[in-house]
């Protein structure tokens, strides 16, 4: 696959929990200059972050992160913060106590509620498939296909496991047509982010491709 159809697949994601303005800045110049889908970056930067970007590049935050056990009403404070910020884009974590307990009610009207807060813009919900059965999984295709939202993510890459290739084929073959998937955590090479493009991803929440990106291109220009 080329390289350049990879990189536009690209939520390039810098979310550290010490992560500082240069490093985001730094992270905004290289997703323009590689062409990728946006930034995910924390909260706390969206305003400067898109103000930096004048509309160059979408801007995508993280709510609900890592736990997901927010409030809704916290949680759909948050979607109307960051896009009132200039976040276009949100990815949040479905709390998964309300999973694990059963309460699929509960986890359909949150994500209907923050899918309201979001508006036009683009809501994923990360479902941290490493945490879930299989049956819950298939549960939550159907639960964020019916509440509206546009993707699902399989991981926040702060719990014990990242994407799958199984997860991804298992997410595209359940979830609604008009639902995207986005494949992230741990996604370290070329070849495994080509690989879960083919399995269906719409999406890849990394920071290591346009790292290997200019890494390839040192590597030629030193020869």
């Amino acid at each position: 696959m080329d390289v350049k159809a990879i990189l536009r697949a690209v939520d390039h994601t810098l979310l550290a929990p010490a992560a500082r303005w240069e490093e985001i800045r730094a992270l905004c110049e290289d997703a323009v200059r590689y062409g990728t889908a946006s930034v995910c970056i924390p909260a706390s930067y969206v305003a400067r972050a898109s103000a930096f970007l004048e509309g160059r590049l979408p801007v995508c935050t993280v709510i609900g992160f890592p736990n997901g056990y927010d409030t809704t009403a916290s949680k759909v404070f948050q979607a109307k913060d960051a896009i009132g910020n200039g976040a276009e884009e949100i990815d949040m974590v479905v709390n998964l106590g309300w999973v694990k307990d059963g309460l699929y009610d509960e986890v359909l009207d949150e994500l209907r509620a923050v899918k309201e807060a979001c508006g036009s813009h683009v809501l994923k919900v990360i479902v941290e498939a490493c945490l879930l059965t299989q049956a819950e999984k298939l549960r939550l295709c159907d639960l964020i296909t019916r509440s509206g939202a546009d993707f699902i993510k399989t991981s926040t890459g702060f719990s014990t496991g990242g994407a799958t290739f199984e997860d991804v084929a298992l997410f595209r073959a359940h979830v609604g047509p008009q639902v995207r998937v986005k494949a992230a955590g741990g996604i370290s090479t070329l070849a495994d982010a080509a690989r879960f493009l083919e399995l269906g991803a719409d999406r890849l929440g990394t920071s290591r491709v346009v790292r290997l990106v200019k890494e390839a291109e040192c590597g030629g220009n030193q020869a």
